[in-house]
């Protein structure tokens, strides 16, 4: 893998978006079901109320955690850290076309995590924005 990149219009660019194919929820982690989330998420971030954590959303149904349900779209693009202007242009491009994105950087990649029944439409709209960047 190449180092990352740094420059805003080059990683528009080369975002190449991957939609992936699994629904995605946003829950509160409880101490009783602790062990079956954190065993599958993607993420946890501690705030000042607890532990949240994005899981898949069969799971959190199994557990009976209802919520509304995220795709994520993974930037393919290995993206800096310190790169500015991404997450603006994928954030503002969703916007524009009236639909909602939680973005959660990573160390290689950015995923925009978008309402489930829009998947699709958020997908085309970020191919689009990298094509019209290259």
């Amino acid at each position: 893998m190449e180092g990352p990149v740094r420059d805003g219009a080059a990683m528009i660019a080369a975002m190449a978006p991957r939609l992936d194919p699994r629904n995605w929820r946003f829950v509160f982690v409880q101490p009783d079901t602790a062990p079956q989330l954190l065993g599958a998420a993607i993420g946890t971030f501690r705030e000042d109320e607890g532990v949240s954590a994005i899981v898949p959303a069969d799971v959190a149904d199994e557990l009976g955690i209802e919520g509304p349900d995220f795709a994520r779209i993974t930037l393919m693009v290995y993206s800096d850290l310190e790169g500015v202007g991404l997450t603006a242009a994928v954030a503002s491009a969703l916007a524009d076309a009236g639909i909602a994105c939680n973005m959660v950087a990573a160390l290689h990649h950015d995923h925009a995590f978008v309402p489930a029944d829009r998947a699709e439409e958020a997908h085309a709209v970020l191919r689009r924005l990298a094509r019209a960047a290259d």
